[in-house]
C-alpha cells in the first residue's frame, strides 16, 4: 500500500473541516476527490503534504507514519504537490522555479543532472524551453500551471498531489495536461491523487473516485457510476476554467 489515511480530524479553529477521513492508494493509482467547492478537498491535499495538521488520525506512507513529518521531509520521501493557485515564485525565472524543485527532493546538483532532468520535463512541456528566462510572474496561467506540474515531477514523485490542474486553464493546455497525466498512467510511474471539478476530464483518467461532503467521505468506487453519483446528487459542477 502506498497511502494510507486513517480516521484523520482535521479543524481550523474550531471548525472540524475534516471529519474521520479514511482513505487508501496504491502506487501507480489515479484518485479523483470530487465534491462540492468547500467540503474539504483541498485540506485533505494540504493535511497529505502537511501542510495543515490533523488533531486526530495517522497518515502512512510506504508503511510509514509519516504523521509528524514537516513538508520538507515529505518531499523527500516521495510526495509532491501542485496546489490550485500554482503557488510559482513570481520573481524568480522559469529555469530558478524548476531548479527547486531538484533541490527540494534533495537530488544532486550539477549540469549533467540537471540537464538530463530538465530535458525529461521539456519533452512534456516543450514551451517551457522558450520561457526559460522569464520569471515566472509574467506567464500565461497555462503557462504557470505547466511549470507548477514541471517542478513538482523533477522530485521524482511517488505520490503527486494535483488541486484542480484545469481551472482557468485554456482547453488546449488542459489537453496537454492530460496527456501527460494519461502517459504517467499508462506507466504507473506515480500514483496521483486529484481534486478536479471538471468530470470529463476526471472520468477520462481516474482509476477510482472519492465523493466528499461537509467534511466526510460519502461515496467511493471506480467507474463512471460514482461520478454519476456525484452529478446528480449537485456536489460537482461543470468545468469552471476559462482561457488564461
Amino acid at each position: 500500500m502506498l497511502l494510507q489515511l486513517d480516521n484523520l480530524n482535521v479543524f481550523y479553529g474550531e471548525s472540524h473541516i475534516l471529519r474521520n477521513i479514511s482513505l487508501e492508494m496504491e502506487p501507480g493509482q489515479v484518485v479523483c476527490l470530487m465534491g462540492r467547492n468547500g467540503v474539504g478537498k483541498t485540506t485533505l491535499l494540504k493535511t497529505v503534504m502537511g501542510l495543515c495538521r490533523s488533531k486526530t488520525g495517522r497518515i502512512r506512507f510506504e508503511g510509514v507514519d509519516i504523521s509528524q513529518d514537516s513538508p520538507d521531509r515529505r518531499v523527500r520521501r516521495g510526495l509532491a504537490y501542485v496546489p490550485q493557485g500554482r503557488e510559482i515564485f513570481p520573481h524568480l525565472t522559469v529555469r530558478e522555479n524548476l531548479r527547486l524543485g531538484l533541490e527540494a527532493s534533495g537530488r544532486a546538483q550539477n549540469h549533467g543532472s540537471e540537464g538530463t532532468a530538465f530535458g525529461e520535463v521539456f519533452a512534456l512541456f516543450p514551451k517551457l524551453t522558450t520561457l526559460l528566462n522569464r520569471p515566472g510572474g509574467v506567464l500565461s496561467g497555462g503557462e504557470q500551471q505547466q511549470l507548477a506540474i514541471a517542478r513538482a515531477l523533477l522530485s521524482k514523485p511517488k505520490l503527486l498531489l494535483l488541486d484542480e490542474p484545469t481551472e482557468g486553464i485554456q482547453p488546449s493546455i488542459v489537453e496537454q495536461i492530460e496527456r501527460v497525466i494519461e502517459g504517467f498512467k499508462a506507466e504507473r510511474r506515480f500514483a496521483i491523487l486529484l481534486v478536479e471539478q471538471y468530470m470529463e476530464f476526471a472520468a477520462r483518467l481516474a482509476d477510482t473516485y472519492v465523493i466528499m461532503a461537509k467534511g466526510v467521505v460519502v461515496a467511493t468506487g471506480p467507474g463512471a457510476r460514482t461520478i454519476r453519483m456525484c452529478s446528480l446528487d449537485g456536489r460537482n459542477g461543470g468545468h469552471s476554467g476559462h482561457p488564461a
